[in-house]
């Protein structure tokens, strides 16, 4: 089973996305912002991080940095949920592997995370 890390501030976003994705057959681990996803990468490796831009503490920007710079953690998928627009994210954020311009649709994750995953 595949392990997706959720990091979302909104925890009404992040509730919605727990469920579909176990539902979807992952194991889910949430985090409210990057600095309790730091924490909970320190313990554990998920397959896939799926995360907000604009949080407190740390941002998406300084999650996918402290990612990057960490050999355990940089080959680690990043997938942005954002109402930015996608040049300001990549030109704050490096290298992430998919962007989804909040609102999305289930369709459009589920999209992603099976050209990312294919069975």
């Amino acid at each position: 089973m595949r392990t997706v890390l959720i990091v979302e501030d909104e925890w009404a976003i992040a509730d919605w996305l727990e469920v579909l994705l176990s539902e979807s057959a992952f194991n889910v681990l949430v985090a409210g912002n990057g600095r309790e996803a730091l924490d909970i990468l320190h313990r554990e490796t998920p397959d896939l991080v799926l995360t907000d831009f604009m949080m407190p503490f740390i941002d998406g920007a300084g999650l996918i940095a402290a990612m990057r710079e960490d050999e355990r953690l940089r080959n680690i998928p990043v997938v942005v949920m954002t109402s930015l627009l996608e040049n300001v994210v990549k030109d704050r954020a490096g290298r992430f592997h998919a962007y989804l311009r909040k609102p999305f649709r289930e369709a459009d994750l589920m999209k992603i995370i099976g050209e990312m995953f294919p069975e």
